[in-house]
């Protein structure tokens, strides 16, 4: 500390400062009756946790977004709570508290039990870091595990954070966080809040902006430019945007992103796609000129965005997550490839394969040119599978395959896609409603509907099969014949008689034509030709 105070005297640049000038930010505390943040809204055991940790003796605050929404007059879904007490010190309060992570050691206080648990994140206050205070490690932690053994925090040559576990003051901890609307402090107990970057002045102002250098601040975790979107896009409705200065660096930091580990990018994609603002999401990365090069897959989402099936599925995720409903990524990525596996698979029946083992083929390219190794074949390409496999066994109707269908633990996810597809005329909407109609129908109810899917196939398959017209069986006609005294009505009117009475033609013996008897000869059942035989 008295080198620190040294080195302001003297203008040398230290940790968080540029140019000889600190920029850790003053401190401000706002009182409740200038923030206005209504404290129903906090969340109960959130501020237990502070309480239990400021009876210990310890600084203890809701951080983040949580302050941020509640300054908005919005409830948070996810409450953190930072503090300057070690991780050991904090598990050592509460009976069910859980340290987790390396490179960023936290813990898990744990509320309630099963389906109604809630975890209060709590982390410790942490030092701010730049190139000059922490030690060089060339390469990155996936292949320098060996150099990082031992080390608290380290930087990579490129600025980019490795690893971080040094505990510091409250102004640096501030300083480390990405927007100043996330930078702020809210003591539940007190009910003020502490603010080091003027985040209450941009939150009135409904601006991001990011906390010191933009560029340096994305190199030193890449992970901050999709960090970035996602927040635009949530408080986009709000009437929020990202700062000029902030948003200039995004594009041309974008190359950064492929320094991260695959499964983290993989994380983040479906976070911009699974908080609640897909559309808002897509619409920012035009906006901001990142339509491309994120991560492939996000890339087919957002190209298919416009189109009727994505978009539908897109919106319908939106309004799951706003209605507190659970969503899982398997069916968002289902609808998002489902173009790619259904062209696949008409091409392979095109070439007359069979349609089971053509689906499966498709599926299995499709997982090999879109996901590869990250998530592609655990449990997420299986239920991606299972929703697909499904879509032919829907028009299956009869026998036992309804009963078999609903019976399967995917089922409802299957439905949803179906459903999705006849809402965009993909498939029959009267298929959607048969579904809806038998998986909550009684036994008696699921016997009708049987029946009335019978009776449709029946009708379905007699018109399918092709029309043959029968030609009736018509009287035999007489061959040309002389004309004699009895007239061609004679042999019509004998014609006529066989072909009603239907019996098989007598055999008759051919007659000779005698000279000048006429131009014809009598044919099968013609009356004597002339009056002379």
């Amino acid at each position: 500390m008295i080198k620190k105070f040294i080195d302001k005297l003297l203008g040398k640049s230290t940790p968080g400062t540029s140019g000889g000038k600190p920029h850790f930010g003053k401190r401000e505390e706002v009182p409740a009756s200038v923030h206005g943040i209504n404290p129903e809204l906090v969340d109960r055991r959130a501020a237990e946790v502070v309480a239990t940790l400021k009876q210990a003796g310890f600084e203890a605050y809701i951080v983040g977004g949580a302050v941020r929404d509640l300054l908005l007059g919005l409830r948070p879904k996810d409450f953190d709570v930072a503090t300057n007490a070690t991780p050991e010190q904090v598990k050592g309060l509460f009976r069910r508290a859980f340290i987790i992570g390396k490179r960023f050691r936290i813990v898990h206080v744990v509320h309630g039990r099963g389906r109604e648990h809630e975890v209060i994140e709590v982390s410790t206050f942490r030092a701010y870091l730049d190139n000059s205070a922490a030690g060089q490690v060339s390469g990155n932690e996936k292949t320098s595990k060996a150099q990082l053994a031992g080390m608290q925090h380290a930087v990579d040559a490129s600025g980019r954070v490795l690893r971080d576990n040094v505990w510091g003051p409250q102004d640096e901890d501030a300083t480390r966080r990405d927007f100043t609307v996330n930078a702020m402090y809210y003591d539940p107990v007190s009910q003020i809040v502490v603010d080091y970057h003027k985040g209450i002045q941009d939150a009135k102002k409904k601006t991001l902006r990011m906390i010191g250098d933009p560029a340096t601040r994305y190199r030193e975790d890449p992970v901050r430019i999709i960090r970035a979107v996602r927040f635009a896009a949530k408080l986009s409705p709000l009437g929020f945007s990202i700062d000029a200065k902030s948003a200039a660096p995004l594009v041309q930091s974008q190359a950064l992103l492929a320094e991260v580990p695959q499964s983290r990018m993989f994380d983040e994609m479906l976070k911009l796609l699974q908080t609640g603002h897909a559309i808002a999401t897509i619409e920012q990365l035009k906006k901001l000129g990142m339509a491309k090069g994120i991560y492939p897959l996000l890339d087919v989402a957002v190209e298919r965005a416009d189109t009727p099936f994505v978009k539908a599925a897109l919106v319908d995720t939106d309004r799951r997550v706003n209605e507190g409903k659970p969503v899982a990524p398997s069916f968002l990525l289902a609808c998002v490839l489902w173009e790619d596996v259904r062209n696949g698979w008409q091409e392979r029946l095109n070439q007359r394969q069979h349609p089971l083992p053509a689906l499966q083929e498709a599926i299995d390219e499709v997982f090999d040119k879109r996901i590869g190794d990250v998530s592609g074949r655990g449990k997420l390409a299986a239920d991606m599978r299972e929703i697909w496999v499904m879509q032919p066994r829907f028009e299956k109707r009869v026998g036992n395959t309804p009963f078999g269908m609903v019976m399967q633990p995917r089922f409802r996810a299957g439905f949803d896609f179906m459903r999705l597809r006849a809402d965009v005329g993909e498939v029959e909407e009267a298929l959607a409603e048969w579904w809806q109609d038998f998986q909550a129908a009684d036994d008696e109810r699921r016997d009708d509907l049987m029946d009335q899917a019978r009776e449709e196939q029946k009708a379905r398959q007699k018109a399918q099969q092709p029309v043959v017209k029968r030609v009736p069986r018509s009287a035999p006609v007489a061959a040309p014949r002389a004309v004699g005294p009895a007239g061609d009505a004679d042999v019509l009117e004998e014609g006529a008689e066989f072909a009603t009475e239907g019996s098989a033609p007598k055999k008759r013996r051919r007659r000779r034509r005698k000279p000048g008897g006429g131009a014809g000869g009598g044919g099968e059942g013609a009356a004597p030709a002339t009056a002379g035989e």
